[in-house]
């Protein structure tokens, strides 16, 4: 009776694709992207989003990829379709309704999540892309932590609750923007985003780390009656001062305590004065001592001081050699090693003659600027002009601001965003979108199953049902059946769970229309139905 039979991947398919139908992704994109194409944007860019939290590929391989799942048959749209051209044309028209697409389906996640608004992280991270760009507005060369200086960039500031880490604004920029020139556009467009949500600013607190905060930003803060928490990098002489006024005694009575209860920090208050084009503001702050950071900072320059030490013996040894046989010679290359060496300041090498009128060399411990440098290791200074919060609120708050990190990784990492190939902006901005999507997916999937009392990410989600597959059988009278290959005890615990979460996350809103009843957690399979596995309840439930 069978003619051919096949096994195509299902896994954490249904519950994403659910997921992004109670996000109303593919009707909001097709709102703003209308096409007359036999496919339409919504339907591409859905694609696009399952792959990247399931399987990223390049745009190339999306389509055999695509082939090998059960959305054919749920999209009822051969694979071919999903050609690279075809996904190029979607980013290319993502890209000119871009704020907007994303701004509705935030919006539709916020509220049918109730996400918390009232403390938002902010940073930015760099993501390396590979091509020329000459023409590029937004691929440069420029400074960004862990990429390489000699690699092209472009950079993504990202604002994140404090609640689940989700999403709610992003903004591409020049690979060559320096941190702290975002900000103050961030605060503008975070404030309409508020309005828009009817939040007034004054009900949110923003924390961002220490390129997000100088003189002009703290009074602009003020002035724009925004509340703010950010460390502080200490250039200015009188903030350098507060970071040695307390001596480690002091410190001791002051503990504070981690999320985790991890000892060895402390923390003193201090006023923090900023002045900027004749105003002047004074904002709370704290030195805070964190003794692990110090002992890593202090086992680090050690360990420099070894390797520096190594250079000049090696300095040493070539004396009487083709350009070490004169006092300035060997001095020049002394001065070289120090110059290059990240502990060079806290090291004096001198070139001399000794008794003999025989080159040498001698070098110590610049022991005054070492001990300068040693009060200062582990100590950091934060600022905040909401004067409720208490040392122990302003310490904890700054630790949590992992979270906006904790989204980065997640993009590089888990949804392989980096490094980028596409090479035009238009398509840079449409590829962001949807991977940014594929984050706020990932977040609010997280987010809510935690809240369900599952401690699992999301791609431990996608690990666990990564083995679900669906037999599809041929048989010779031209039937198709369909039935879905046996599933453990862990795993339809753990899609019961994830019916439930959907099920909350479909409940009906009063700023939306009641959603069309049927099963939370579709199967994405085409008719006739399954074999009646006998765990497939859970799918369905």
């Amino acid at each position: 009776m069978t003619r051919a039979q096949l096994r195509r991947q299902l896994g954490a398919l249904p519950v994403l694709y659910a997921l992004l139908e109670v996000l109303q992704v593919r009707e909001i994109i097709n709102r703003h992207c209308p096409t007359a194409a036999e496919v339409d944007h919504g339907t591409v860019a859905l694609v696009l989003i399952l792959n990247r939290l399931v399987a990223p590929r390049p745009l190339y391989q999306v389509a055999d990829w695509l082939s090998r799942t059960l959305l054919v048959h749920t999209l009822g749209i051969p694979a071919d379709k999903f050609n690279d051209d075809r996904l190029g044309r979607t980013l290319d028209a993502l890209s000119q309704h871009g704020r907007e697409i994303w701004q509705d389906i935030v919006h539709r996640a916020l509220v049918q999540t109730d996400i918390d608004l009232s403390v938002i992280f902010y940073d930015l991270t760099a993501f390396v892309v590979h091509g020329e760009y000459t023409a590029s507005e937004h691929v440069d060369f420029g400074f960004a932590h862990n990429t390489p200086m000699d690699k092209r960039k472009f950079k993504v500031g990202l604002n994140a609750t404090a609640d689940g880490s989700i999403p709610t604004l992003y903004q591409l920029w020049s690979g060559r923007t320096t941190d702290v020139a975002t900000v103050q556009e961030n605060m503008d467009r975070l404030s309409r985003l508020l309005a828009h949500y009817g939040r007034s600013v004054d009900e949110v607190l923003i924390i961002g780390d220490r390129a997000n905060l100088n003189d002009k930003l703290a009074i602009v803060y003020q002035d724009k009656h925004l509340r703010y928490l950010a460390g502080l990098q200490a250039r200015k002489t009188v903030h350098r001062e507060l970071l040695v006024a307390y001596s480690e005694q002091q410190f001791r009575s002051r503990p504070l305590n981690t999320a985790r209860g991890a000892a060895g920090y402390w923390g003193r208050s201090c006023p923090v004065t900023f002045a900027h084009q004749g105003q002047q503001v004074t904002h709370q702050g704290l030195v805070v001592l964190s003794g692990p950071m110090r002992s890593a900072v202090r086992k680090s320059r050690a360990a420099k001081l070894r390797a520096l030490h190594q250079k000049l013996w090696e300095v040493q040894a070539k004396i009487g050699r083709s350009r070490y046989r004169s006092v300035a010679c060997v001095q020049q290359r002394a001065n070289t090693v120090l110059k290059g060496a990240a502990v060079g300041k806290f090291m004096q090498a001198t070139a001399y003659l000794d008794d003999r009128e025989q080159v040498s060399l001698r070098w110590e411990i610049d022991r005054a600027t070492l001990l300068s440098a040693m009060r200062q290791d582990g100590r950091y200074l934060l600022v905040t002009n909401d004067t409720s919060l208490s040392p122990q609120r302003m310490f904890e708050l700054y630790l949590a601001k992992d979270g906006v990190e904790k989204c980065f990784r997640v993009a590089k990492s888990d949804l392989r965003v980096s490094p980028i190939y596409v090479h035009k902006d238009s398509r840079i901005e449409g590829m962001l979108l949807t991977n940014m999507l594929a984050l706020l997916a990932y977040s609010v999937l997280q987010r809510q199953v935690r809240k369900a009392g599952w401690q699992m990410t999301t791609r431990q989600i996608i690990a666990k049902l990564a083995d679900l597959d669906v037999t599809e059988t041929w048989c010779w009278d031209g039937s198709v059946t369909y039935r879905l290959v046996p599933m453990d005890k862990d795993q339809a615990a753990l899609l019961e769970v994830l019916a439930h979460v959907l099920t909350d996350l479909r409940r009906p809103h009063r700023h939306y229309p009641r959603l069309r009843s049927g099963n939370t957690l579709p199967l994405a399979l085409p008719p006739p139905s399954i074999s009646r596995a006998r765990a497939a309840p859970a799918l369905a439930a």
